[in-house]
């Protein structure tokens, strides 16, 4: 609800795949990136990691919806036992090191885990990344009843004929007013054939996408009670409604019919332009580690992004979230030793002897005069 209020202009976001990887880090944190994360959760960190366990296996059972958590670490990189038996063993991959083959299999993961909804997997790869955290989640439902496509027309969208989807029902339930705080919301329930629903939201002209969406979750949770559709009074009682007597030839039960449009959307968000939402701002300091329950190696939180799209159209709704997270080496040299520094410079001709190691065995040799040259640059020349 926190990310809900900080929405704003066109956007899709899943805050069930950030929070998983949030309580987590929250179990292997230490000091203050602890205390941050166990607020954001809003948990005791040492409760997180149970309550994250108990999240992940409840949407692997949920019809309609895939979910997979994935880790990767460089092989250097020893993880406390403790941590890492909190996650599925089949979830831990290895950082090769090379960031073109690493940054091509985590995509892979998430074209995969994601049934090709997202094609990237959203991590800052760096030669000091040492952690990837990752979870994916894909939503696939389709309408009880679908929806006839149709054009649609529109004051706001007046320079373009968008594609409408309108449909006739019975059930005039499946539509209500809330009276919010922040203005009237008008709610539509579309159900699906998984037990995943979409609930389509319109407000006021002058509230906000966060107040809308705040607005919807407190209907979710029962703050917001809903006058439904078969209580509505005459005239306009909500955004984009009108309710009216017809005069008709025969018995006509009342009805209730629906226009939106279709969509297909995708959004990328930076998890740490809003680090104090997600409790990731002193992880990020990397003067330090904030994560002993992970490693002894000190890590600080690199990069943190998601990746969603979202699909609305005529038979069903189909949406995707890719969540990464990436833990970077951290901590300042400790510079209170001295040592002895050797520079050599063969900056005339030399000898090289080509030697197998274990039976001492010169393969070949040479003598150096001419060097390869330093290609020009053109623009000096």
């Amino acid at each position: 609800s926190r990310w809900a209020g900080a929405a704003d202009g066109d956007t899709v976001f899943s805050a069930a795949g950030v929070w998983p990887l949030l309580a987590l880090l929250a179990d292997g944190a230490g000091g203050a990136a602890r205390a941050e994360l166990a607020d954001a959760v809003g948990m005791p960190a040492d409760e997180s990691a149970a309550a994250a366990r108990e999240l992940l296996t409840g949407l692997a059972v949920m019809r309609g919806v895939d979910s997979a958590l994935g880790l990767w670490t460089k092989r250097t990189l020893e993880l406390r036992e403790a941590w890492a038996a909190g996650l599925p063993a089949e979830a831990h991959g290895v950082l090769t090191g090379d960031l073109d083959a690493d940054r091509a299999a985590l995509d892979a993961w998430a074209v995969r885990r994601t049934g090709g909804l997202v094609e990237r997997m959203p991590v800052e790869l760096t030669d000091a990344t040492e952690l990837v955290l990752a979870s994916a989640l894909a939503f696939r439902t389709e309408w009880l009843r679908p929806f006839d496509e149709v054009p649609m027309e529109s004051v706001y969208w007046s320079d373009r004929v968008p594609l409408g989807l309108r449909r006739e029902t019975l059930l005039l339930d499946r539509i209500g007013v809330a009276d919010t705080p922040d203005g009237h919301v008008t709610r539509l329930k579309v159900l699906g054939n998984t037990a995943i629903d979409v609930h389509l939201l319109l407000g006021e002209e002058r509230m906000t996408p966060g107040q809308v969406l705040a607005a919807g979750l407190g209907i979710l949770d029962g703050r917001h009670p809903v006058l439904p559709g078969d209580r509505l009074p005459y005239g306009e009682p909500g955004p984009g409604l009108h309710v009216a007597k017809e005069r008709c030839t025969s018995p006509e039960p009342p009805t209730l019919d629906v226009t939106t449009v279709a969509y297909d959307m995708g959004a990328r968000h930076d998890l740490l332009d809003l680090h104090h939402l997600f409790g990731l701002t002193t992880a990020q300091d990397p003067t330090r580690g904030h994560f002993p329950g992970i490693s002894a190696s000190p890590l600080a939180i690199g990069s943190a992004e998601q990746s969603t799209v979202a699909r609305f159209h005529a038979r069903g709704f189909h949406a995707a979230a890719v969540t990464a997270i990436t833990g970077t080496a951290a901590g300042i040299p400790d510079l209170r030793y001295v040592t002895t520094t050797v520079t050599a410079r063969f900056d005339r001709p030399f000898a090289f002897l080509d030697l197998h190691r274990h039976t001492r065995l010169v393969l070949a040799a040479g003598w150096v005069t001419d060097p390869e040259p330093f290609p020009e640059d053109d623009d000096q020349g």
